[in-house]
């Protein structure tokens, strides 16, 4: 028997929503952003660790819709012992599937790349949730952007 893809899909949601990765926020961190989505309440504070180039270490927690807190447990997943530039580079095919109101075709590389993140590929037909499935890759940027700025461990 054959699982439809949507039902493939939401169940990976829902996965991650109630068993997020990454879930906590890390004691020893060289950036922290708390980034909210004013349209429906979700927040999300995150924390990453850079060094040598890499992320070393990210973790986050906060409050709101399946798809908010499943995308940034699946980010959070994808970007950690990655280069920065792999993760922001990830972060893009992310943000451009997302904005592609589901007329994006996914070449196979891409679909590799993006793992459990092309779950939200549905998503992206309903611009008000967009902004959810976004939410924690924006403050991972601009986590990455503030600690890449404020030390040296960041350089690639």
């Amino acid at each position: 028997m054959t699982v439809p893809l949507d039902s493939m899909y939401q169940q990976i949601i829902l996965d991650h929503y109630k068993h997020p990765h990454h879930h906590d926020l890390p004691a020893e961190f060289d950036a922290e952003v708390h980034h909210v989505n004013p349209t429906c309440g979700d927040e999300v504070t995150l924390r990453v660790n850079l060094a040598s180039g890499r992320i070393a270490d990210l973790g986050w927690n906060g409050q709101g819709c399946s798809i908010s807190q499943a995308s940034t447990s699946v980010m959070s997943e994808l970007v950690v012992g990655e280069t920065i530039e792999r993760a922001l580079e990830l972060s893009e095919v992310f943000l451009e599937l997302m904005q592609s109101r589901g007329a994006m075709t996914l070449t196979d590389e891409q679909a590799d790349e993006l793992d459990d993140a092309v779950a939200f590929e549905g998503v992206s037909k309903y611009p008000a949730r967009v902004k959810c499935a976004l939410l924690g890759w924006m403050a991972m940027k601009s986590a990455v952007a503030e600690a890449s700025a404020t030390s040296d461990v960041g350089g690639s």
